[in-house]
């Protein structure tokens, strides 16, 4: 089974920063990671090749520096990995990472299987994956919990909702986007982590993908950030501490007094 399995670099959430002027995320010389939920769906995909035999590759979207999430990746287990990075790239939406991402994938060649987080923690649009799947006309399935493979190319998955889970199934192949509940990521050996090192990881641009200029990037994005602002800070607070009905009982006479008082 061919599975791919998307990542994404992210800062470290305390320390994302905004810059003024191109309203894009600043990376330089912050710490990054990869993306907590995409670890999942790594995981996810290495238990899949282990249960059912295949390979598995990892592919991310950045500047150079995303090449040390490949190789994390590839200490993880995971076979080959592919870094698309160019100047080109720089500020894509979602909508132009999809693209990206799909014109990659192709050149790959077809996989049966493609994970991937269900949201980036430094956008959280949850965009991405859905978006990558209609590119590629291939079906999917969101917030995965639980997948159990049928002997006739077919996969149920378990999605999680707000209060519970629904069951659907998809036709292979496919794009599964997964939430933590589905696994526990395993811990690295040593001997992977030292191939990992070794290992070539090719560097695909916008003329390796076929791309023109107006597809990638800013110039490809349907979406920009136009304005970056503070939220406006909130009034005074309170805090108060007692029981449950001193409480209420108190809570019930401020709004008749604030009532009053708008009257």
């Amino acid at each position: 089974m061919k599975i791919v399995v998307c990542i994404k670099q992210v800062p470290e959430t305390q320390d994302v920063r905004l810059d003024p002027v191109t309203h894009t995320l600043k990376r330089e010389g912050i710490k990054s990671i990869i993306n907590p939920f995409d670890l999942y769906a790594l995981e996810e995909g290495l238990r899949v090749k282990d249960a059912r035999g295949g390979t598995v590759r990892v592919i991310t979207m950045g500047p150079p520096q995303a090449e040390e999430a490949l190789r994390e990746a590839l200490g993880f287990g995971a076979d080959a990995a592919v870094l698309l990075s160019d100047r080109a790239f720089a500020g894509a939406d979602t909508w132009a990472t999809a693209l990206t991402l799909a014109k990659a994938i192709e050149k790959l060649g077809d996989p049966d299987l493609i994970f991937c987080g269900k949201q980036a923690i430094d956008g959280d649009t949850a965009q991405v994956g859905p978006m990558l799947a209609a590119i590629l006309n291939i079906p999917f399935a969101s917030w995965a919990r639980k997948l159990t493979f049928a002997g006739d190319g077919k996969v149920e998955v378990e999605r999680l909702l707000d209060h519970g889970y629904d069951a659907v199934e998809v036709t292979l192949p496919a794009l599964i986007t997964v939430v933590k509940e589905i696994n526990e990521p395993r811990v690295p050996s040593f001997r992977a982590k030292l191939r990992a090192k070794k290992e070539a990881i090719p560097v695909w641009g916008q003329a390796d993908l076929g791309l023109q200029t107006d597809d990638v990037g800013l110039c490809g994005s349907f979406t920009q950030v136009v304005k970056v602002f503070a939220p406006p800070a909130r009034g005074e607070s309170e805090t108060w501490e007692g029981s449950a009905p001193d409480l209420a009982a108190r809570l019930w006479q401020r709004l008749q007094e604030r009532s009053k008082a708008a009257d």
